[in-house]
């Protein structure tokens, strides 16, 4: 390899950083930088304009005070449907003296109005009501992990993403709710059902349209790995209300004490994956540096620019956490540490001294690996 292309080759890096207290506040605090509460001007906007377009299907019920014959030809005994108008396949109605109505793509508003002007040629100064009996034109469907899966009618009540999901009977125990989609006109769009409900999050809320479809999957992706020195390894799902480091290691029946490291608990955790740390870990590895290593990789970096070079990028594969447990307080700490999905929890025997055996051995799987059965073929084969 030319001097020119290692310049150009990442260096791979690996990161460790010791589960402090005052780390694990500051990191809490960057991960739930986006779950506060919030308003959602927008939505309220759209809300306050909604008004309900009539579509084929619908049954609309017209009332023409002082006119009965109008309003009930057939009897006064039938339902408000039976005795409604039924908005046929081209958008129209038939009503007596006036003929064909154009009413799909309308307000209640809009027809009344119309109906009122056609009227007028008839009846003197005619008093007409119009309101819908039956919404049958426009729907949203709910899928998935719901309770009550199928279809909610869309009517002249605004319906938000929120309201779908509560009048589906909410969620099952398996939902992934921070990953639940809403497609609309072929887009797909992620919304967190986890931020808008448990944080007040209301950005996260939509006022849904003809054919919106929602959907709640699984949480079959939301699991992390328990592995190495502990009594029961095992893949854990993250239930809704998450997971934290000693949550999981109280999952699979605490670490083995005879033959596990206690200093040695670690969290693998894809860089990818953390990106929203990236700004507070920055400034952790640069508040690490000793004076001299600042000064020395100062100094290479006016050496490179000086001879017009840029420094050496580096590829960050994983972020490792490392938390000491020899010091039962400890497990305080892990209890503000929140896991997240893919991240790998490994309790070593082998002192620190051999830690970069313990990377060689995981960092493939951080990095590489698609499944969970190649990932423990290659533990057990340690």
């Amino acid at each position: 390899m030319s001097e020119q292309e290692l310049a150009q080759t990442p260096i791979n890096v690996v990161n460790v950083y010791p589960l402090s207290p005052s780390f694990v506040n500051r990191y809490s605090s960057f991960f739930n930088v986006e779950a506060h509460s919030r308003s959602n001007p927008a939505l309220d906007s759209q809300v306050a304009a909604y008004e309900y377009v009539i579509g084929q299907g619908d049954i609309l019920n017209i009332t023409i005070w002082d006119h009965p014959e109008l309003t009930i030809p057939a009897g006064s005994y039938r339902s408000a449907q039976e005795a409604g108008h039924w908005v046929h396949a081209d958008g129209t109605i038939f009503y007596p003296y006036i003929g064909f109505v154009k009413v799909a793509g309308k307000t209640v508003t809009e027809v009344r109005k119309d109906i009122s002007t056609r009227l007028a040629r008839y009846i003197e100064s005619p008093q007409v009501d119009v309101n819908i009996a039956a919404f049958r034109s426009q729907k949203a469907y709910v899928t998935g992990e719901i309770r009550q899966p199928g279809y909610q009618p869309l009517t002249n009540v605004p319906l938000t993403f929120l309201d779908a999901i509560n009048q589906a009977g909410g969620l099952t125990p398996e939902a992934d709710w921070r990953n639940v989609t809403l497609t609309r006109n072929g887009s797909a769009e992620t919304l967190s059902l986890h931020d808008l409900m448990q944080n007040g999050d209301l950005t996260e809320n939509r006022l849904l349209e003809q054919g919106d479809i929602i959907h709640v999957p699984r949480n079959d992706a939301q699991k992390v790995f328990v592995l190495g020195e502990v009594r029961d390894p095992q893949l854990l799902k993250i239930d809704r209300s998450g997971m934290t480091l000693t949550e999981a290691l109280s999952g699979v029946g605490g670490i083995n004490e005879l033959a596990a490291n206690a200093t040695g608990v670690f969290v693998f955790r894809s860089a990818q994956r953390d990106k929203q740390h990236e700004e507070y870990l920055a400034e952790v590895r640069e508040a690490s540096l000793s004076a001299e290593e600042k000064q020395k990789l100062e100094q290479e970096k006016q050496e490179l620019a000086a001879q017009g070079k840029a420094p050496r990028p580096e590829k960050i594969i994983a972020n490792v956490y490392q938390l000491d447990i020899s010091d039962a307080a400890a497990l305080v700490t892990g209890t503000e540490f929140e896991l997240e999905p893919y991240d790998v929890v490994y309790v070593t025997a082998a002192p620190i001294e051999q830690y970069n055996r313990v990377v060689r051995q995981l960092l493939p799987t951080i990095s590489g690996l698609n499944d969970f059965s190649e990932f423990a073929n290659r533990i057990n084969n340690w």
